[in-house]
């Protein structure tokens, strides 16, 4: 080979160096793919009841029977698109089809309005007559809600994750600011893309109609693809790898194969598998079927040349092990959260509430009905910002030393609010339910009291934003403390599959309530006509599984015991080295 040209001398120095992929650069599109998202899918929702009502003709129990199991969907796809992104198709690809699943949904639900044939025709005026929904319109609506469903699934639970990935480099480099700047940001970003949904979107449904109402969403679903793929040659794309879930699973598999196998000797050395260096050496005394999983019976066979196991399907690590239990242990408490959360997916009757009351503020605007979910999101945020801004300081320094509450007491004051807030709406449905009657009203559920504010409604509000600000953000940071940082997808996780076991347990209740309360001919008390149900009875049976739910709080956390401090696990400061004799 001879000496290279002079050509190639000049132009080697001249080669630009290639950009690093990630960055800053991608957190606009990262941020707005997500946000664009909800917007679509969150202004979808509060006037949905309304659609199905007037335009497919179902019963509201039935139309909030559907609303519930579409809201448990989406708030368990995301678990489920945790699972496939970590295991085979990685993050950029999960959101990329969650893209394109959710803007076909859209676009399916917007077609609802534009093509006659998709939904039932009107009503016969001269016969009164109204024909009910086919089963292939029924089927093309719900394949709609499914398709969102799918795109929420792939978009929300790797959104945050992925933004995380393209600072990864920076943060390796000393700067630990800037992710906790891209968190603020992201979480702003979600709040505001609600609050333009419940204030915005619904607004646009009641005053321009379903074709537009249902076409902003979908023209911004594409808006929230384009902005994602626009960037895709700046991202930095991480391949999956096994998934938390495939861990849990092994754990019980190789526990169940091994269960003949004795205990090794206390204090003996090598009698279980550990990751390489980890302090670990055995697992704790709880749940103690499962330790088998980890114990090496033969190490020649059990054990690779590198020390991992040959069949991780029969021999797991300690680590894995404490995970499984470290989510069982959590149960109890988690299901206290999820029966909370029955309360704060009640989305259908306050929006019929005020459907019935003066939503006036001004001789010429009225919010719309459908909006008054916005003061739970209001409550949520100005709580945080004076609990973490004013209210700790302040008793700091009255106190003279930090304070802050306990995890498990937030918890159960969420609880607490969530159970007045079903007191409160039951007092004042049965408040606008007599005057209803009294105006002559009674045969009228579409009659709008004019000298009843909606604005009575505005309690209930404001005391399920409280709910949830002390709940579900002490969830998640119960989670957090007290799982391995190994866990910290699941921990994130756990709240959003809680909310898909209470839309699940809100349809039983309902289609129960609806039911029991029907026998013998009578009017049900969750009756399309709002004036001869009786809604207040319905929020007085959510408001005595509330404080039952209350009392089995108290409980689960005294059981429980002392929770870590904050931020710790078995991967951090409370290592474990020995076997725990505490009582599970």
């Amino acid at each position: 080979m001879g000496e290279p040209s002079s050509d190639q001398e000049e132009m080697n120095p001249q080669q630009t160096p290639k950009r690093p992929k990630g960055g800053l650069i991608t957190m606009p599109f990262i941020i707005a793919n997500e946000a664009f998202e909800k917007v679509s899918s969150y202004g979808l929702m509060p006037n949905m009841i309304i659609y199905l009502m007037r335009d497919y003709r179902v019963t509201v129990a039935k139309g909030t029977n559907i609303l519930f199991f579409w809201s448990a969907a989406t708030n368990f796809m995301p678990l489920l698109g945790a699972f496939v992104s970590d295991s085979y198709l990685g993050r950029f690809l999960t959101i990329a089809l969650g893209c394109i699943a959710s803007f076909l949904g859209t676009v399916l639900l917007w077609s609802t309005t534009m093509i006659p044939h998709i939904k039932p025709p009107p009503c016969d005026q001269s016969t009164q007559g109204c024909k009910s929904p086919t089963a292939g319109q029924m089927t093309f609506l719900i394949s709609s809600f499914v398709l969102i469903s799918i795109g929420a699934g792939g978009i929300r639970p790797c959104s945050l994750a992925f933004g995380a990935d393209q600072l990864q480099n920076k943060v390796n480099s000393g700067n630990k600011r800037i992710l906790e700047s891209f968190f603020g940001w992201y979480y702003a970003s979600s709040a505001v893309a609600v609050l333009i949904a419940l204030t915005g979107i619904v607004y646009i449904q009641d005053h321009l109609g379903w074709k537009v109402g249902f076409g902003v969403p979908a023209i911004i679903m594409l808006f929230s693809a384009l902005s994602f793929f626009l960037a895709s040659p700046l991202y930095i794309k991480r391949k999956a790898k096994q998934s938390l879930f495939t861990g849990f699973v092994q754990v019980v598999v190789a526990s169940y194969k091994n269960r003949k196998l004795s205990f090794p000797p206390l204090n003996s050395k090598g009698g279980y598998h550990q990751k390489k260096d980890s302090n670990l050496v055995a697992p704790t005394d709880k749940l103690r079927f499962l330790n088998k999983a980890c114990i090496i019976s033969n190490p020649e066979l059990d054990l690779a040349l590198d020390g991992s196991a040959s069949n991780p399907w029969r021999l797991c690590t300690i680590e894995q092990v404490e995970e499984l239990k470290a989510l069982i242990k959590v149960i109890p408490i988690w299901t206290t959260g999820a029966i909370m959360s029955i309360n704060i997916s009640q989305n259908s009757f306050p929006l019929l509430q005020a459907n019935s009351m003066n939503r006036h503020i001004s001789s010429g605007f009225q919010i719309p009905a459908a909006s008054f979910g916005m003061f739970t999101i209001i409550t949520l945020t100005i709580w945080i910002l004076l609990y973490d801004r004013a209210i700790l300081p302040l008793a700091s320094k009255i106190k003279g030393k930090p304070v802050m509450l306990g995890v498990k007491l937030r918890m159960g004051l969420g609880i607490f609010f969530s159970f007045l807030s079903m007191t409160v709406s039951a007092i004042v449905e049965n408040i606008r339910r007599r005057r209803a009657i009294r105006e002559g009203f009674a045969n009228n559920g579409q009659a709008v009291l004019t000298d009843m504010s909606a604005m009575w409604l505005v309690p209930q509000h404001c005391l399920n934003g409280l709910a949830e600000a002390f709940n579900a953000i002490g969830q998640t940071e119960f989670y957090y403390s007290e799982f391995p940082r190994s866990m910290s997808s699941i921990a994130s996780a756990l709240f959003g599959l809680g909310m898909a076991v209470a839309n699940l347990l809100a349809s039983v209740i309902l289609s129960s309530v609806d039911h029991i309360s029907s026998k013998g001919g009578k009017e049900s008390w969750v009756s399309n006509n709002i004036n001869r149900g009786r809604y207040d009875n319905y929020y007085w049976v959510l408001a005595i599984l509330s404080f039952i739910n209350l009392l089995y709080f108290v409980v689960c956390s005294w059981w429980y015991g002392p929770c870590a401090e904050p931020y710790t696990n078995i991967e951090g400061d409370q290592e474990l080295t020995e076997l725990d004799k505490s009582p599970a």
